[in-house]
């Protein structure tokens, strides 16, 4: 059996990783010429951990990521009003990893090479076209600076790995237009900078209009004591024109992002000169797609932001595409059918994502940084006078829930 990856993102070298390991033959295509390490700070929950242990990547990755102790929310007056531990420090048996996007996603690739083979991913080969014949799959691929045709290759199955703007989704789905704005704005940098809280916190502060969330992404500190502090800046914008195309690396402006924030110094946390100390901000409209009724046709599916694209809150878009790739592989494992495969991967994974895509549009766990700003818009002298700790507790868990990560459920799988 030999399955046909379409790009060479996290949730595409980590689908070929689970599918080699069941014995299935995979060729990876990625459109960019080359794969570099782009991007900022993302986490990888509990849950993708244990199938990244399970892939033999944990230690690997614990030498370049932080190990999150606890997440911690605060108003825009830098008051606390909620905390929890996360990971191996609040009793799952995997622990939660912050870490650089591109640092993460060169380790797959690496890895990828070394255990599949040097052209196990195939770089500047954009899809141009798919079908399904008697014989299986046939793929096209182009040059896509170029156009220029550079061959077909032939397959059992064909994934759809290639994010939101996926060329796959779009060939089943030739009507469905673009993303859906949510009307937010993420400007995202990374900083170095002195530790702030214990070295291993993620905190969330403000509210939906003006939020922003910050978390160490290198355990290495500098001959300065600094460390490397990823940060997402939320901010509600009026002008929705302006926004509709999702780019991780559109430069946005630093000075007025400083401007915005000026007034968030915290004897914990000096926001306005973390953004000033970064060396690129970059700007990134939230969006997200609808969810399908479908992502299986023959022997075709999709997989990651290319199935079920979500907006950046729970911290999960990474870690569902790694939960995508484990099941895919154990059905493909459990049936010589490939259609049959697929469909039960649908099946078992399609209405989870689809609620975590609703549960994000929502706000998530973050609907508590909303209420508390509207319970108490000046802050406060006690947070459980304003919200009660059962109540924060109760969104929490129905989110872990939602998501896949409630510890009693998790604790069990191996």
């Amino acid at each position: 059996m030999k399955a046909i990856i379409i790009g060479g993102g996290i949730g595409g070298l980590t689908t070929a990783l689970c599918l080699y390991e069941a014995g299935i033959e995979v060729q990876v295509y990625e459109s960019v010429r080359e794969l570099r390490p782009l991007g900022v700070g993302i986490n990888l929950l509990p849950h993708s951990v244990r199938v990244l242990t399970n892939l033999q990547l944990e230690e690997k990755i614990a030498q370049m990521a932080v190990e999150t102790s606890d997440l911690v929310y605060f108003n825009r007056f830098g008051q606390k009003f909620w905390q929890e531990p996360r990971g191996r420090h609040a009793g799952y048996h995997w622990p939660q990893f912050s870490i650089h996007r591109g640092a993460f996603q060169m380790l797959l690739l690496q890895t990828v090479r070394e255990r599949i083979g040097e052209d196990a991913v195939r770089t500047n080969h954009h899809l141009e076209s798919f079908e399904e014949t008697a014989e299986g799959i046939r793929a096209t691929f182009v040059d896509r600076e170029t156009g220029q045709v550079l061959g077909t290759d032939r397959g059992d199955l064909l994934i759809g790995c290639d994010g939101i703007h996926s060329v796959v989704r779009k060939q089943l789905y030739p009507q469905e237009g673009g993303p859906c704005f949510s009307g937010n704005v993420l400007y995202r940098g990374t900083t170095r900078m002195q530790p702030f809280l214990n070295g291993t916190s993620m905190v969330m502060i403000g509210s939906m209009m003006q939020k922003m969330v910050a978390y160490p992404i290198s355990p290495d500190l500098d001959a300065n004591g600094h460390q490397l502090i990823n940060w997402v800046a939320n901010l509600k914008e009026s002008d929705t024109q302006l926004m509709t195309i999702r780019d991780w690396n559109r430069p946005a402006d630093q000075d007025w992002l400083v401007r915005k924030y000026q007034h968030w110094t915290f004897d914990w946390l000096d926001v306005p000169a973390m953004i000033a100390g970064a060396e690129a901000v970059y700007e990134f409209p939230m969006s997200d797609r609808d969810p399908l009724d479908r992502w299986t046709f023959g022997r075709i599916t999709l997989l990651g932001d290319a199935a079920h694209p979500m907006y950046p809150i729970g911290s999960n878009g990474a870690s569902q595409a790694i939960l995508d790739a484990e099941v895919l592989a154990d059905c493909l494992q459990s049936t010589s059918d490939i259609p049959t495969a697929l469909r039960e991967y649908e099946q078992k994974r399609l209405p989870a994502t689809s609620q975590v895509v609703q549960g994000n549009r929502q706000k998530g766990p973050d609907q508590i940084l909303d209420i508390m700003e509207e319970r108490a818009p000046n802050g406060f002298t006690d947070p459980y006078e304003v919200f009660p700790y059962a109540e924060m507790d109760a969104i929490m868990s129905r989110y872990k829930v939602i998501a896949g990560f409630d510890k009693e459920s998790l604790n069990q799988k191996s």
